[in-house]
């Protein structure tokens, strides 16, 4: 991946993937309703600057459980990405089982019609974000 950081805070960098033309986000450590939704919002506004239609997202190294962002995340986030282009959003699991639990329920309350696909290595992710 040839990234540029367009982002960064000490829980989550995003950068444009200029091969493939994504925005990738790692978020990491600790997570909350707070840091959830100022990284969900940069990501709303950085999606359109760059004409992207496809997000990368890495929860890889997040560490704890973020519920309390769900709901918020799959009722207007998700929508609110939807309406500024987004098509497709692969998603890779933390291996902290609270993390992943979060990322579900945010799932359950996303009722909108991008393409999500949940995946347990960036790999494998970045190899579906690739053909679809």
């Amino acid at each position: 991946m040839l990234l540029q950081t367009l982002f960064e805070t000490s829980y989550v960098t995003i950068a444009y993937d200029h091969q493939n033309e994504w925005l990738y986000a790692e978020w990491r450590g600790n997570q909350d309703m707070k840091s959830v939704q100022q990284g969900a919002i940069e990501l709303m506004r950085l999606l359109p600057i760059h004409h992207c239609h496809k997000v990368l997202n890495d929860n890889t190294l997040v560490t704890s459980m973020w519920s309390e962002a769900a709901e918020w995340g799959g009722t207007e986030w998700f929508p609110a990405m939807i309406a500024l282009g987004l098509e497709y959003f692969a998603w890779v699991y933390s291996p902290n089982v609270y993390s992943r639990l979060s990322t579900d329920l945010t799932l359950q309350f996303t009722s909108a019609t991008p393409v999500v696909a949940t995946f347990d290595d960036i790999k494998t992710a970045k190899a579906w974000l690739s053909q679809v």
